[in-house]
């Protein structure tokens, strides 16, 4: 794969139980360590709704847009990757547990979609109301008209972000999907370099990226600290009962997080180009210290883990891209396949993607 288009290609990631997610422009990739140690990856098509919807796309609409398919994208991923985990142990029962069954996912947005309201009323709603009994403690009572309300808001979503994550950090399990998450944002630093995607180049390369979805999530509490200054002093009482107007507040917080995630996206893509600028190193640095906490210096099993789900991601792109060129290659749909080592894969990658379609017989 030496098309000089394939390495400029944009790929982002995602650590998963005992693996890696890739995404590129037109295709997702999973590869996950088994039980046994074999490779099992798994690639698929895959169009973002902004394909369709092509006002979609614009500049600070995108940001919520790819929000909202990344965790998609993520919680499908993950639900994968734990049935991969699972085959192969033992059940309650002594048996080997079952391989995963057809319509898992679907069912999965039953416990996301709850847990996603349930997350945001915590996240917007405890820092409102601490904010509010803090304001009128040491601030005088001006509450969402003052200024002191907001910085007290953004600092107490941020410690119970970073709290969160001490706490889950102290999981066995979690500390390895923390160094899967190095591996991926090596993996990626690798490619992004037009190295060879072998575990001595990804290596040499930083645990931290700045287009890490933790930053991510930084500058979303600064730039909503920000707009919720702007915006909520000004804001005329929404209802006459106090403690309905700030029910209402929180509700419209929460919808104000669309132009918010637009905005820090576009934060997030100008550290990604201009990475090595002063300014914007500097601006970047916060979401990079913040990475300290989420991500671990990898292994060379899990390292050969995301280099596995990159390489497929990028053959599939380059499959694509010699399809649409007009070159006769059949791009198949998902498919799954096993290897016994990364050096297995390694060996097959160039039948990994399709080549010429074969001749009717």
């Amino acid at each position: 794969m030496d098309n000089p288009e394939l390495k400029c290609l944009a790929v982002g990631g995602q650590a998963v139980i005992e693996g890696v997610m890739m995404r590129g422009p037109s295709c997702l990739a999973v590869a996950v360590r088994n039980p046994k140690g074999e490779l099992v990856v798994r690639d698929q098509p895959w169009r973002s709704v902004w394909e369709r919807v092509r006002f979609l796309r614009w500049p600070f609409l995108r940001g919520a847009v790819i929000l909202f398919e990344s965790m998609a994208n993520g919680m499908s991923a993950l639900a994968y990757s734990a049935d991969i985990a699972a085959q192969g142990l033992p059940a309650e029962d002594g048996k080997p547990a079952p391989a995963a069954q057809e319509g898992t996912g679907p069912s999965l947005w039953w416990v996301l979609i709850p847990t996603l309201v349930f997350a945001l009323l915590i996240f917007k709603g405890v820092p409102h109301v601490v904010a509010l009994g803090l304001d009128a403690w040491v601030g005088g009572g001006h509450g969402t008209s003052g200024y002191l309300f907001h910085v007290l808001d953004g600092v107490i979503k941020l410690l119970l972000f970073v709290g969160y994550i001490l706490l889950i950090s102290r999981m066995k399990d979690v500390r390895r999907v923390f160094a899967y998450h190095g591996a991926e944002h090596k993996s990626i630093a690798a490619h992004e370099a037009g190295e060879e995607l072998t575990v001595a180049n990804a290596r040499k390369h930083s645990r931290f990226h700045p287009r890490c979805g933790t930053a991510f999530i930084l500058y979303v509490i600064v730039i909503g600290v920000l707009l919720y200054m702007a915006v909520l002093p000004v804001l005329p009482p929404l209802v006459a009962t106090g403690w309905l107007n700030q029910a209402l507040l929180i509700l419209l917080k929460i919808a104000l997080l669309f132009p918010i995630a637009g905005l820090s996206y576009e934060v997030i893509r100008l550290a990604g180009k201009f990475g090595r600028n002063p300014l914007v190193r500097l601006m970047i640095a916060p979401g990079l210290a913040m990475q300290r906490l989420v991500t671990r210096e990898p292994t060379d099993d899990q390292l050969e883990v995301a280099l596995t789900s990159i390489a497929t991601a990028l053959a599939r792109e380059e499959a694509n891209r010699r399809a649409k060129a007009g070159e006769d290659v059949a791009v198949p749909p998902e498919r799954e396949q096993i290897f016994a080592d990364y050096a297995a894969f390694r060996d097959g990658l160039g039948g990994w993607y399709p080549g010429r379609a074969k001749e009717p017989t």
